[in-house]
């Protein structure tokens, strides 16, 4: 397999900085431009990290980006010109956000998922066939952990799997979305989906659905140790991705779970 040339924005962040330290004992791929969104006076390896633009994009099969909307957003704009492949793990997007990005997809592919580990993806599809099976008599939460730098909540993760209640049930995610708490000891069920999320130490990610009829309760749950499993499914979906014509893509297409 030929070497995909490389892109990592917020080269500086935690996920960043994992994205390098991954790709270099990856030999699927070649890093040719690293970005954050200021001037950064020093090299990272062989690279000069630069700003967002077309000129530093130019060498890049695929961009890999884990950062913020706004910077997301940047980026497609750019790839979306220069047909450039992109592979995001961004969280923290709008309905508007998420539909503006459908746009791009029709431009060119696009990978989307609110986390890129096989296990959540797994949990995730578990979930929406609880879901399904357990119908209307079980109310649901969703519980989250992270380190205490994340600064979004409910995570992305967290989101994605309260989708996987709502698709379980053929409902609107959003009309479905109940209440979202922070940092609570405890949280309660309710018609709607209620999140919780705690923000304590160095946390890599814990999640947890649980389904209540007031007689039994079922839980799922995953817990993650290491941060490299997201840069490595990062990974696997870019090489997924290559193949690929225009279109917005998930980890479950990359899975091939149906």
């Amino acid at each position: 397999m030929k070497k995909i040339n490389l892109a990592i924005t917020g080269c500086m962040g935690r996920m960043g900085q994992q994205m390098i330290k991954s790709a270099r004992s990856d030999k699927n791929f070649k890093i040719v431009a690293l970005t954050e969104n200021r001037v950064i006076n020093k090299k990272i390896g062989d690279i000069k990290p630069g700003l967002n633009t077309e000129q530093t994009f130019k060498k890049a099969n695929l961009i890999i980006d884990f950062t913020i909307p706004k910077c997301t957003f940047e980026v497609l704009k750019i790839a979306a010109k220069l047909k450039k492949r992109v592979v995001i793990g961004t969280t923290g997007f709008s309905k508007k956000e998420e539909n503006l990005i459908k746009k791009y997809a029709k431009k060119i592919p696009i990978l989307r998922a609110g986390n890129m580990s096989l296990g959540i993806n797994l949990l995730m599809y578990l979930t929406e066939i609880a879901s399904k099976s357990l119908g209307n008599n079980f109310l649901s939460k969703v519980f989250e952990i992270h380190h205490k730098h994340k600064k979004d909540h409910p995570s992305g993760t967290a989101l994605m799997l309260g989708k996987g209640i709502s698709d379980g049930k053929k409902k609107d995610f959003y009309k479905l979305m109940g209440k979202k708490y922070l940092n609570k000891k405890s949280f309660p069920y309710g018609k709607k989906i209620n999140f919780n999320s705690l923000r304590k130490g160095e946390v890599v990610g814990e999640h947890e659905v649980t389904f209540s009829s007031g007689k039994e309760i079922i839980t799922l749950n995953h817990e993650a140790f290491d941060r490299a499993l997201y840069s490595e499914g990062a990974f696997t979906a870019a090489k997924w991705l290559m193949n690929k014509k225009p279109g917005l893509y998930s980890m479950r297409d990359v899975l091939n779970f149906k």
